[in-house]
């Protein structure tokens, strides 16, 4: 069941979606996340180990400690935790819900204590590159290519004989690792994290706090997200609420602002408004044309050079394929508007991925593109829609039919301006007549726009307005 952002929550999700618009955000990844794709926490990975020094780990709080119990125990050796944890995350997973989505997200840094490759592997699935950090050395180096770099501090399960495991080596890891300390104090600074998979009895947590030192008043803010605490016994609750308010607010020395959730299953929720409020900003212009109908040529291109160049002016992405008749015209305005000003809006506003011409399985390649491109997108818009066939009879354009199947797979908002006819007319009468399924939640104010966006009387900037007037309040 969907939640319904509080204030505070709602807050968040604005201000988090307006750092990734800037792109300034930056996530932080605990071990609540892989314990939620089916790895242990830190307890579960203690618990044999704290039977074999004879102690009970239910009962143990400083878990770091207990590592480091079993090191002394074995004479300094660390052999049986780098065997643990090479046992317990060697095991496969598959990356979560959460994974998934912040995979999704224009997020260029990833920090996590954690040992799996979850992370990587969900970058990976959403076609992205990952430059993974998890020795010194490999900081000092670029991976070709990358659009993501995971810094994972604590060490990688390809590598368990050099992780930091236990609390000596917590202790000394702003001297041994003094670099990671100094490229995470950097991000603190420059971008806004959001801590994810902490829980406020996390010995990780205290210890990389313990190191951050950052003086002033101007901190940024960052944001973490934890479970409220359900006490095990109910006697205790208000003492466990109580403690859960002191640690609350002693995260803010360092800029932390926690939102309590009721439900874990809150989380990918929250993390999804996100996306959605994000991809709002981020306009799919689908058509093609070979003919303009009613329309004459340079009246069409018009429209369609204005209306892009009007959705960059309103601080959207747009995404085009360059198709047929059309596709120019969408890249120039989107150009005018970026050239005309440059300190303003940023050539990253427009994304281009013309579609390839020769090479085998050009179909199979043609349905990747268009998914690809169509998942950055929150809005697609749709534009007269029309081609030759190989007997060069017109023909509606089955490319622009196949986008608007995926723009409603992917939860895109669909915009057909009927009045261009040809296939935007047919998807502008498909939309109206099951409003619900198209504009769900937002049927009410949406569908009279759209309604209008039928009407071949009026004059371009009419309808030109009505697609702005959409864009506007789907951001708000």
């Amino acid at each position: 069941m969907p939640i319904t952002p509080g204030h505070e929550i709602d807050a968040f999700i604005k201000a988090y979606a307006h750092e990734l618009q800037s792109d300034s955000a930056a996530i932080f990844a605990g071990a609540g996340m892989s314990k939620a794709a089916g790895y242990v926490d830190w307890r579960e990975l203690l618990t044999d180990i704290a039977q074999e020094l004879g102690l009970d780990i239910k009962l143990e709080h400083d878990l770091i400690a207990v590592a480091q119990y079993h090191v002394n125990h074995r004479g300094g050796n660390s052999d049986g935790l780098a065997k643990k944890i090479l046992q317990e995350f060697s095991e496969q997973a598959e990356p979560s819900e959460v994974h998934e989505v912040i995979a999704r997200l224009p997020v260029g840094t990833y920090w996590t204590t954690n040992y799996d490759t979850l992370i990587e592997e969900a970058l990976t699935k959403a076609f992205r590159v990952a430059d993974v950090k998890h020795k010194i050395e490999q900081l000092t180096s670029t991976k070709p290519k990358r659009d993501a770099v995971v810094y994972k501090m604590h060490g990688d399960v390809s590598d368990s004989t050099s992780a930091v495991l236990y609390k000596a080596q917590y202790e000394r890891y702003h001297v041994e690792r003094a670099p990671f300390v100094t490229a995470l104090l950097g991000d603190l600074v420059s971008k806004t994290f959001l801590f994810i998979g902490f829980s406020f009895s996390d010995p990780n947590l205290d210890y990389i706090l313990s190191r951050l030192h950052i003086y002033g008043n101007a901190k940024r803010t960052h944001y973490c997200i934890m479970k409220a605490i359900v006490a095990e016994d109910p006697k205790n609750q208000a003492l466990e609420e109580r403690r859960q308010e002191l640690r609350v607010n002693d995260l803010k020395r360092f800029g932390i602002q926690t939102l309590l959730v009721a439900d874990y299953g809150d989380i990918p929720r929250i993390l999804k408004f996100i996306e959605n409020k994000f991809r709002t900003k981020t306009v799919f212009f689908s058509g093609s044309a070979e003919e303009y109908g009613d329309w004459d040529r340079q009246t069409a291109l018009t429209l369609v050079h204005d209306l892009s160049m009007e959705c960059v002016k309103l601080n959207n992405r747009v995404v085009n394929g360059f198709g047929w008749g059309i596709g120019s015209a969408v890249i120039n305005g989107a150009l005018e508007a970026i050239y005309g000003n440059p300190q303003k809006f940023s050539e990253d506003q427009l994304i281009v991925r013309p579609f390839p011409q020769h090479g085998a399985n050009l179909k199979v390649l043609w349905e990747q593109y268009r998914q690809r491109m169509i998942s950055l997108a929150g809005v697609a818009i749709f534009l007269f829609g029309n081609k030759l066939d190989d007997a060069r009879n017109l023909v509606p354009a089955n490319g622009v039919h196949r986008e608007f199947q995926i723009s409603i797979e992917h939860g895109l908002v669909p915009i057909p301006i009927g009045a261009t006819g040809y296939v935007a007319e047919e998807l502008w009468n498909e939309v109206l007549k099951d409003t619900a399924r198209y504009y769900p939640g937002i049927e009410d104010w949406i569908v009279p726009i759209i309604k209008e966006l039928g009407r071949k009387d009026l004059d371009p900037n009419e309808l030109i307005k009505h697609v702005l007037n959409i864009l506007q309040r789907l951001s708000k």
